[in-house]
């Protein structure tokens, strides 16, 4: 059911006070207007608190910085006269005691009137005292076919064709875009070449960066990594190559459903955020990052609300990759918070989304802590796969420095010894990895010379590896993966070599 849909059963049902949170202000306005003149011709009042009413001559300017007097003029129309009222902003008034009673007051009367209010507003903030009078409606951002139109009528208002393929392009770029932005961002396209050019995508799409900056939840994350920068990990590349077109409209025609998510456990610095960069990159989607500590807000229902727009956001881009970095450090010891509920609040709305959203938001979560993690987060349900990433072992450490070693000295590669190196290393993650060739660089660089093999080995044997320092706490993660509990993203384990020797012994 759309919008406009689920706001005229409303209003037939004569739900006295409705809750409209959006930052497209203009559109909403559009689709109640459209609405209340499909429910029989309503009357339309919009109210904001510098002008009061408008729109109406016998009324104009009622209610002028007066929010109380603003909800006068409901009882002042005939009981039978059927009306919808628009507050703007209306929200920032609801903590007055005066302003909290009179609509607990409408409220009671308007159930038997053809009468509508309803509070439009950019941020969702309703009172304990009026959480039973007030019903929240969402008004989502424009969907697909939306945005098409409105394409359409920007290109045709310049003579503008595009090739079929082309406009599809171009409404999947602006999905996650409000209408508003749409609009300005094609008028500076068309306004700087005199017609849309296929290169103004980049424009568009800096356009969705800015809109997601200014949100403060998610960051529009470029994806330049490929699968090939992964060193080691076959299992879970072959699980990530065979759902290549899992988002294609051939899977939907093969009956497949979307890919829900992968949670990535294991020892940092294995390659879990690579990984999540390079499954972007590989399936051709946006990558969306979630920090999840941005979600909790001071504001009591602040919290709440931003994980209802994080969930909102994310599916007005789909499809697209929603990474969430170290998910364990966001949701650890949530009873001991003392939040009042909070974090359980945006966890169990969180869980929730996973397990039921039908859109195709590809959840990618990395976590280093297992005992960290509620227990639901681990329910079959939440995520199509869970894979622990351990130590690489020496094949794939092999496979590390090639990658890269031909990224820093492509034309070089041979002069290095890949064996000795991945013999010379064990316990070393890929990031230290990669650290100890920064500083076999420096070593060679102070010399005026390039690095060599020698040079790495001397910087790995004055580098002491994460999983010798934290000995025990790696050595716990890595029996919990070992004894079954979740698969492996390595062929062979990826357990390391010294720290498994000595669990053996």
């Amino acid at each position: 059911m759309g919008f406009t849909e689920e706001l005229g059963l409303l209003i037939r049902a004569r739900y006295p006070i409705i809750y409209i949170a959006t930052a497209e202000e203009e559109r909403a306005e559009t689709d109640i207007a459209a609405c209340a003149a499909a429910q029989g011709n309503r009357a339309l009042y919009a109210w904001d608190f510098v002008d009061g009413y408008q729109g109406n001559l016998n009324d104009a300017g009622f209610g002028k910085r007066n929010p109380l007097q603003a909800l006068e003029l409901v009882e002042k129309l005939p009981t039978t006269a059927p009306a919808v009222f628009v507050l703007r902003d209306f929200h920032r008034f609801l903590d007055d005691v005066a302003i909290s009673r009179q609509l607990r007051n409408l409220a009671r009367r308007l159930k038997a009137q053809p009468k509508t209010l309803i509070i439009l507003s950019a941020q969702l903030t309703i009172p304990d005292e009026l959480s039973e009078t007030v019903t929240v409606l969402e008004f989502t951002l424009p969907d697909a076919a939306a945005i098409r139109q409105e394409v359409q009528q920007l290109l045709s208002a310049t003579s503008t064709n595009l090739p079929p393929a082309m406009l599809e392009e171009v409404v999947r770029t602006c999905q996650g875009l409000s209408l508003e932005r749409i609009r300005r961002v094609l008028a500076r396209a068309i306004a700087y070449h005199g017609a849309f050019d296929p290169n103004d995508l980049d424009l568009i799409l800096d356009e969705k960066r800015q809109s997601i900056r200014q949100t403060q939840i998610l960051d529009y994350y470029p994806a330049k990594e490929q699968i090939s920068d992964i060193g080691g990990l076959d299992n879970l590349k072959d699980w990530l190559l065979k759902r290549g077109a899992a988002f294609s409209e051939k899977a939907r025609q093969y009956g497949l459903p979307h890919p829900r998510g992968l949670l990535l456990l294991g020892i940092q610095g294995t390659g879990k955020s690579l990984t999540a960069k390079a499954i972007a990159h590989h399936w051709h989607l946006p990558l969306l990052r979630l920090d999840v500590g941005r979600l909790f807000g001071g504001l009591v229902g602040e919290s709440e609300a931003r994980t209802r727009q994080m969930i909102q956001l994310a599916e007005a881009l789909a499809p697209c990759v929603l990474w969430i970095d170290e998910i364990d450090k966001a949701f650890a010891g949530m009873d001991g918070r003392g939040d009042a509920g909070t974090a359980s609040r945006v966890f169990g709305t969180f869980i929730t989304w996973m397990a039921e959203k039908t859109s195709p938001v590809f959840v990618v979560a990395t976590a280093n802590n297992i005992q960290a993690l509620p227990p639901e987060m681990l329910r079959r349900g939440r995520f199509d796969e869970i894979f622990f990433v351990g130590l690489p072992n020496q094949d794939e450490r092999r496979a590390i420095f090639a990658v890269h070693l031909s990224r820093l000295r492509p034309h070089n590669l041979q002069s290095y010894d890949l064996d000795r190196l991945a013999y010379e290393t064990p316990d070393f993650s890929g990031a230290e990895i990669e650290q100890i060739i920064v500083e076999a660089m420096h070593i060679g660089f102070s010399q005026n010379r390039d690095f060599t093999t020698d040079d790495i080995v001397e910087a790995a044997s004055q580098i002491i590896p994460l999983a010798r320092t934290a000995q025990d706490q790696i050595q716990l993660l890595q029996d919990w993966a070992a004894a079954g509990r979740v698969r492996m993203a390595s062929r062979q384990g990826g357990l390391g070599s010294r720290i498994q020797q000595q669990s053996l012994q």
